[in-house]
């Protein structure tokens, strides 16, 4: 298998991560949703992390501390951005459930995320340097309107079911108030991105402590992800506050807690998997986010099927989804082809 697959791999091994960690909240009982959200983050983004860098980066408080403060307070800013598109996404899930709601959200997210960040450092050149380069930068583009077909599909269903059949699968179903959550948490989310790219000292400094190439940007997850917990633990304790939900905390329950470590155990390692794919993909590391992205939505896309949010559609509807389905996994072949 060659380093350009195996890095594609990884990275739809993220997507699938992604795809799938919010699954086991349907699982939890007796909590608001802040609280949930607290505990699940507060594992995934707080706990997870310095735990990986412990067993796969060597005197990691050191690397972090070698790098100028600039980067560092750039990772962490950048995970804030992300932390604010992070909070509207679960309530974009409520709204829109999951194959659409993450289809819409990873769509924007994905083409504010990819493309920016090679024009942001100045490597745009990057993007169309070799006819390799070229099947890559088509694939990307591929992905993006598989997505849009996908989320076409889900415009149609919007169109053709009648409001109840929608909430048989989707409680809070709402399109209007999905949609604004969509465009908040695409466009910030992709700050994630921004701050995974833009720390590459980091990231040499862990290969001179001794990690390897495959876990070095792991310091660099954990910034960007503390970052982003500053602001959604600061909204989940507000939520706590303001409806008097801090009991919950104190009803001791095995099954929620469960639940939110496998919630946040699961998210982690989309990141994780970006991160360890990049380096086998040399100077087009930067298509490793919309790989991921694409990959949750086609994942993203069975589950919903799976879930029963497709039930019922037209064949109009059912053509859409197979057709985006298809981009999507002709456009991976794209861009594995293109980075070999």
């Amino acid at each position: 298998m060659s380093d350009s697959t195996l890095g594609m791999l990884l990275f739809a091994f993220g997507g699938f991560a992604g795809a799938m960690n919010l699954v086991p909240s349907k699982g939890v009982r007796g909590w608001a949703y802040e609280t949930w959200w607290l505990t699940y983050i507060t594992i995934g983004l707080v706990i997870c992390p310095p735990i990986i860098c412990a067993f796969t980066v060597p005197h990691v408080w050191d690397v972090i501390a070698s790098a100028p403060a600039h980067v560092v307070c750039r990772s962490v800013g950048f995970g804030m951005m992300w932390g604010v598109g992070a909070l509207t996404w679960g309530l974009m899930i409520r709204y829109l459930g999951f194959g659409l709601g993450q289809t819409l959200g990873c769509g924007l997210c994905a083409a504010l995320g990819v493309l920016l960040p090679p024009i942001f450092k100045g490597e745009a050149a990057t993007l169309v340097a070799t006819p390799g380069a070229l099947v890559v930068l088509a694939g990307v583009i591929g992905s993006l309107a598989g997505i849009v077909v996908v989320g076409l599909a889900g415009k149609s269903k919007e169109d053709e079911l009648p409001l109840e059949e929608k909430k048989k699968a989707i409680a809070d179903f709402d399109f209007k108030k999905g949609l604004l959550m969509t465009l908040l948490a695409g466009v910030f989310s992709a700050g994630m991105n921004y701050g995974l790219q833009g720390a590459d000292v980091v990231e040499k400094a862990a290969v001179e402590a001794g990690a390897s190439d495959t876990w070095r940007g792991m310091p660099v997850v954990m910034m960007v992800l503390w970052g982003g917990y500053a602001v959604e633990a600061s909204w989940c304790l507000f939520r706590n506050w303001r409806n008097g939900t801090f009991g919950d905390y104190l009803k001791f329950s095995p099954r929620n807690y469960l639940c939110c470590a496998s919630i946040g155990g699961i998210w982690v390692m989309q990141f994780v998997g970006q991160k360890c794919g990049e380096p086998l993909l040399g100077n087009l590391k930067y298509i490793s986010f919309g790989v991921v992205m694409a990959s949750r939505v086609f994942f993203s896309t069975f589950l919903g099927v799976f879930l029963g949010e497709w039930k019922g559609v037209c064949a109009r509807t059912r053509w859409l989804l197979v057709a985006g389905t298809l981009l999507l996994l002709a456009s991976f072949a794209a861009m594995t082809l293109g980075a070999r």
